[in-house]
């Protein structure tokens, strides 16, 4: 069976190393001006033969090249951890402005949580006008809960107790969320008393 990428799969991994360079440049510029690595971790892969398929067949849509490449856009994809919310933003604004890649989406879950308290940043990328690629930037806090929400994997609502499941995940991520914002002010407050003495 042909790759559902045609020869396409070497332009794939070459624009998912570009931008983990670039991510590893603005991490070098933050640790060398605040004196630490703002990011925790970096996942990054390209989607499977079998798992671009099975998207392609979920959506509808013919298991071409095309749908790969064009229709569905996160064939590249790459989720950075960062320790703080303002990190998220700075590695957001390093990625937007990149001479050669065009913003195609943006979503802010963070400032607008999902109903179910899913929060996370959110951006699809156009690399030199040919390769789409998925971003997602989150905080630690902010990974763990959906890391744990996905093993759970509750989306049904069906009965009191579906609803009360619920109501708790959208809980945690509320608590969460302000653990992360009570973290972030402690932070600047440090580097403020640094900057002071």
């Amino acid at each position: 069976m042909e790759s559902i990428y045609g020869n396409h799969l070497r332009e794939l991994e070459s624009v998912m190393e570009y931008l983990i360079d670039e991510i590893n440049t603005v991490r070098e510029f933050m640790k060398q001006e605040a004196g630490m690595d703002p990011v925790e971790h970096v996942i990054y892969r390209i989607k499977t033969e079998e798992s671009m398929r099975e998207k392609c067949r979920r959506k509808g849509l013919p298991e071409t090249e095309e749908s790969a490449l064009k229709v569905i856009h996160d064939a590249v994809g790459i989720r950075v951890v960062c320790a703080f919310i303002k990190d998220v933003y700075a590695i957001r604004n390093h990625l937007v402005n990149l001479s050669n890649c065009r913003v195609v989406e943006e979503k802010d879950y963070i400032k607008q949580a999902k109903p179910n308290g899913y929060r996370s940043y959110h951006l699809i990328l156009l690399v030199d006008e040919k390769i789409y690629a998925e971003i997602q930037l989150r905080t630690i806090s902010q990974d763990t809960w959906a890391a744990l929400e996905h093993h759970i994997h509750y989306k049904k609502v069906t009965t009191e107790m579906d609803k009360l499941i619920i109501s708790e995940l959208k809980r945690c991520a509320d608590e969460l969320a302000s653990t992360d914002l009570s973290m972030q002010t402690i932070r600047d407050m440090i580097r403020k008393s640094i900057a002071d003495e």
